[in-house]
């Protein structure tokens, strides 16, 4: 364990947490301790008093070990610590506030195969813990330690049952009188954190649901299935004729759609429907929906034909909820399916955002095919440039002025994100526009300039 901390140099947390493989640091049995007492110890000192924290996993089999060891560490350093046993991230942040908790930990790794896994921590409020919080276990993890895990440590998981009965409960309360009886679902559960709520939610609405991907054995969440694997769940809907399939990913903050066709409906897509039915039902009163820069043009260009402003942010959901707080807009997310609403939580919420959707094709009395009807995503052009140096675009005179003449023929209809990779030498050139051909030259004329530029074509 003394070598361990000693090796860790620089930061833990990224912009969703603490992500790694299971067994090595920091996602190893002792360094989960190790984090544990660090957030027991930090927010106890913060309080003054015991602090009180809620725990919830995925289906991961290295899950309930690191929960136990984090939990452990949590009590050793006088905290209190209960978990929730396998549920949503969502449903974790909820029960925080419900339970009248100090923080919120999950333990999962999203969307990541089995091998990953990961810790995210949120506030009372549903947002994400601050730096402060950060820096003090990574503080805490880059020096000595004589902390010992004792083996006999027991998770308190007695009220597990209780506290996923309050999450499911707390959702469907929330759409009270929506009714989905006659509606047939396909439901892709990844083998994750939704696998045994999100069916039984549905069908408290009266939805007649088809699960598949629910029987997680510990290594099959997320394996060929979710939302990024979508060719299954388009195979059962259009077999079944069924009028939509969702798809979560391990954690469930995030779902994708499948329309009756068999279609795929994104997130940009959902973001236009549900932003369409807030605005009918006079609740999108900032006019405005946050996303990211991934985001396609197709999805500004159908808003501002609704007078809707998209206001785009960095790549991420943490950033996405800093553009919704500022801003007072009462929606926003990102391509990925991780839309967040405000007026129910905080969090992205997969479960919530499919009955949104639902609602909003009950209320309208149409199937999804037709409520996408009036988002048109654009073609897209991503050319990578290899580069032996990354200087600013704009201190290189020729870049600068064939970037302008690219915006210029694009003339507002649509988009040039140019941008250096983080961990490469190179320069990504992406364009949407709506000709194919048309963007296809622009981008490859671009990447020319870099070339030249840049030294990266020697």
């Amino acid at each position: 364990m003394l070598g361990l901390s000693l090796l860790f140099m620089g930061k833990l947390f990224g912009t969703d947490g603490i992500r790694g493989k299971f067994g090595e640091f920091p996602l190893d049995i002792d360094s989960l301790f190790r984090i544990g007492h660090a957030i027991g110890t930090y927010y106890s000192g913060l309080l003054g008093r015991q602090a009180r924290f809620v725990t919830g996993r995925d289906t991961r089999e290295s899950g309930h070990a690191l929960e136990s060891a984090l939990s452990a560490g949590i009590v050793h350093a006088g905290g209190e610590s209960h978990s929730a046993g396998v549920v949503t991230t969502p449903g974790v942040a909820y029960l925080t506030n419900l339970e009248e908790k100090d923080a919120g930990i999950v333990i999962s790794a999203s969307h990541n195969p089995f091998e990953d896994n990961g810790i995210k921590i949120f506030t009372p409020t549903g947002k994400k813990a601050g730096e402060d919080v950060e820096s003090f276990v990574e503080q805490a993890l880059s020096s000595p330690s004589e902390l010992i895990l004792n083996d006999d440590f027991q998770l308190d998981d007695s009220n597990a049952k209780k506290y996923q009965a309050d999450y499911v409960d707390h959702l469907f309360e929330s759409f009270s009188g929506l009714d989905l009886s006659g509606e047939s679902l396909v439901v892709d559960c990844a083998n994750g954190a939704a696998s045994a709520l999100a069916p039984d939610l549905f069908r408290r609405f009266g939805a007649d649901v088809t699960a598949i991907n629910a029987s997680p054995d510990g290594r099959n969440i997320n394996l060929d299935c979710g939302s990024l694997h979508l060719e299954g769940l388009q195979s059962v809907v259009r077999a079944s004729s069924a009028n939509l399939g969702i798809a979560f990913d391990g954690d469930a903050d995030r779902a994708l759609f499948v329309d009756e066709n068999g279609d795929i409906v994104d997130g940009d897509a959902t973001l236009w429907v549900i932003s369409q039915q807030l605005l009918k039902l006079g609740k999108l009163t900032s006019k405005k929906v946050i996303a990211t820069q991934m985001s396609n043009i197709g999805l500004e260009v159908a808003l501002s034909e609704q007078g809707i402003e998209l206001v785009r942010k960095d790549v991420g959901d943490k950033y996405v909820l800093e553009g919704l707080i500022q801003s007072g807009a009462e929606i926003g997310g990102e391509q990925s399916g991780h839309i967040i609403f405000p007026a129910i939580g905080l969090v992205g919420d997969g479960m919530v955002t499919s009955l949104l959707l639902l609602q909003a094709a009950s209320a309208n009395k149409t199937t999804l095919s037709q409520l996408t009807g009036g988002f048109q995503k654009y073609p897209q052009i991503l050319v990578n440039v290899s580069v032996d140096e990354k200087m600013p675009f704009d201190d290189v005179p020729s870049i600068r002025e064939q970037a302008r003449r690219t915006e210029n023929a694009l003339d507002g209809h649509g988009r040039l994100l140019l941008r250096y990779s983080g961990t490469e030498n190179l320069a990504r050139v992406m364009i949407e526009g709506r000709d194919q051909h048309e963007i296809t030259e622009l981008a490859n004329a671009l990447a020319d300039t870099i070339k030249k530029a840049l030294g990266g074509a020697k």
